[in-house]
């Protein structure tokens, strides 16, 4: 008599579960992760403080008697300086942040180009396929003959 017997392995080990798990969680960080929040927050604290450095200077202009009336203006100016430029201050980041991020997207393909051009050298077989795409896409960038020009060497059995 022949008996089977089935052991239960599972699939997948507990500890790779645990560490996928956790670097989803950091992927996720990231992809929620603004850099222009930061940026236009720092633009707007020193948007603003310029502005309460004015309204300092023209404050310790007046008398002592006018200083509680001096300090409600004083932070009149702060909120009313975060209430307009806060807009403008996260523009200007997201702004900054886009062009930094296209600056790094151009350098890494300047490096890649490079790096491919530099192997492209020492393999005559890639060197082949490049020429040969390079003189496809100037006989591609060739002017267009006209309507009248093309129908003509078609007549004329210039073309197949």
């Amino acid at each position: 008599m022949t008996s089977f017997i089935h052991v239960e392995k599972p699939a997948t080990h507990p500890g790779i579960v645990r560490a996928e798990a956790a670097i989803e969680q950091v992927r996720a960080a990231r992809r929620g992760f603004d850099g222009a929040r930061g940026l236009a927050a720092l633009l707007l604290a020193a948007i603003v403080s310029s502005l309460l450095v004015v309204a300092d200077r023209l404050v310790s202009i007046t008398q002592e008697g006018g200083l509680m009336v001096a300090w409600l203006v004083l932070w009149a100016v702060a909120f009313i300086g975060l209430a307009f430029f806060a807009g403008t201050a996260r523009s200007l980041a997201v702004r900054t942040i886009a062009a930094a991020r296209n600056v790094a997207k151009r350098r890494a393909a300047a490096r890649a180009d490079e790096r491919f051009l530099a192997y492209a050298k020492h393999d005559p077989r890639i060197m082949n396929e490049l020429n040969v795409i390079a003189t496809h896409q100037q006989a591609v960038d060739a002017p267009v003959p006209t309507l009248h020009d093309a129908l003509r060497r078609v007549n004329l059995g210039q073309y197949y």
